[in-house]
């Protein structure tokens, strides 16, 4: 039977270990860092609009591990308390928004089986 001692799923910890999923796959592992560092090198975007960015996907996506690293990288970019509540309300926004209109395919069926 498989114990633990972790009191949850989610371990801050384990954040640290995310470079060590390249061990049990190194070619995609390799392939997968080289992507996600070209990503967020500067651009037409800068470093710090891209981490505003990935703060509010992360809440949108509700990864844990990628909220703390993104509030963590966006405190030492100098961005604002306020701008990363203003960022996390826009992907929630977006969020809300995609599941209302999806309202909209519910309101034709009712309309076309009402019939």
């Amino acid at each position: 039977m498989f114990h633990t001692m972790k009191k949850g799923y989610y371990q801050p910890e384990d954040l640290k270990k995310f470079k060590d999923i390249t061990n049990w796959s190194p070619e995609l592992g390799d392939k997968f860092f080289e992507y996600y560092n070209a990503v967020f090198k500067e651009g037409a975007l800068s470093a710090r609009e891209k981490s505003l960015i990935a703060l509010a996907v992360a809440h949108v996506v509700q990864c844990p591990y990628c909220i703390d690293a993104y509030t963590k990288d966006g405190l030492q970019r100098g961005i604002e308390k306020e701008e990363m509540m203003e960022a996390v309300h826009v992907g929630a926004a977006i969020k809300s928004g995609a599941a209302l209109v999806h309202g909209v395919q519910m309101m034709n069926l009712h309309d076309k089986l009402s019939m």
